[in-house]
């Protein structure tokens, strides 16, 4: 691809730029491992020695770094220098793919591989990647993108800028299953998936079509890889999950969360706006207030352990032999 000048990065994205504007960027890099013709980014003043160290040819810093950076060579000064940076990841993304697209061919809408149904729609600037399957009734809005292998099942709705990557399946049945004695009765599937606009969801996530109303991933919600989202769930507005999160069927998540990888929400729980769940966190309970949650067992040697786990189950014990203590008349 053809380099990218630092005055062509400032004159896309803004930000303030010291030193030498012709300066020939050839790549990102993160500090320790860029070369002069690349450019990284810090945006913490504990990372001042690396900013220090770095041999970039340019760094990306926020207005407290700027003395050191400007002190070290090259910089760009932003308010904020990580939104800056994804910016710019973007800004490299596209003039790569001009760079690799010859003159006069175009990039066709849907993969010759793929199959999709006479009944679905497809938005005329959507793209639908090798392999994969569009089902009756499915909606795929405008500049969306599907990579390849992803399945969007019957009438599901996915809305417009949407990001899906490999092997993502939107609406396969969710799991219910009615007791009949020995053996399960299938409880039909009859809602959809409904989807909103920029939405990105990692590489074989699921999610899976409602029992009777659909489940719903409201505008700008972020998925990682290897999540599964239950039948009739919510997700509201701006929520980020990380990878190998699970959300059980009729959970509600609000707007603007944060939910750590390998975290489980169950079913029926309703977790409020701006609620952040760490990493392996069991949410057990609702959240009805905003806030940081944590909930797991400390990493310990097995001895360790074993040991403060066989406490644990003798907690209840304690706590009730405690309260009778107290309740006795004292001497």
């Amino acid at each position: 691809m053809s380099d990218l000048s630092l005055s062509a990065i400032v004159a896309a994205l803004g930000g303030q730029l010291h030193g030498n504007a012709d300066l020939k960027i050839a790549g990102l890099a993160p500090l320790e491992a860029a070369g002069p013709s690349q450019i990284g980014f810090v945006s913490n003043p504990r990372y001042q020695q690396q900013l220090a160290d770095t041999k970039a040819g340019c760094v990306i810093v926020g207005p407290g770094l700027a003395e050191a950076a400007k002190r070290r060579g090259n910089c760009i000064v932003a308010d904020q220098p990580y939104l800056y940076f994804a910016r710019l990841t973007q800004l490299w993304r596209s003039t790569l793919r001009a760079a690799h697209t010859p003159v006069g061919l175009s990039v066709p809408a849907v993969h010759p591989s793929a199959v999709v149904d006479p009944g679905a729609m497809v938005h005329p600037t959507a793209r639908i990647g090798a392999l994969c399957v569009i089902e009756h009734g499915a909606q795929i809005g405008a500049e969306t993108q599907l990579k390849a292998r992803v399945t969007v099942g019957e009438d599901c709705v996915i809305g417009a800028r949407c990001l899906l990557h490999s092997g993502v399946v939107i609406g396969a049945d969710g799991f219910g299953f009615a007791p009949d004695g020995e053996r399960w009765e299938k409880i039909e599937q009859l809602g959809a998936v409904r989807i909103g606009d920029d939405v990105e969801i990692g590489a074989n996530t699921c999610v899976d079509r409602g029992a009777l109303q659909d489940t719903v991933i409201e505008d700008g919600v972020k998925l990682d890889n290897l999540i599964q989202v239950g039948h009739n769930v919510r997700i509201g507005r701006n929520t980020a999950i990380a990878g190998c999160a699970g959300i059980a069927g009729s959970a509600t998540i609000g707007a603007q969360c944060t939910i750590g990888g390998g975290a489980v929400v169950l079913g029926h729980l309703q977790i409020a706006d701006g609620v952040h769940i760490s990493a392996a966190t069991v949410v057990s309970k609702s959240i009805k207030t905003p806030g940081h949650y944590t909930g797991f067992f400390p990493l310990d040697d097995n001895a360790s352990w074993e040991r403060n786990a066989a406490t644990l189950k003798q907690l209840h014990t304690l706590r009730e032999r405690i309260k009778k203590l107290e309740s006795e008349p004292k001497p």
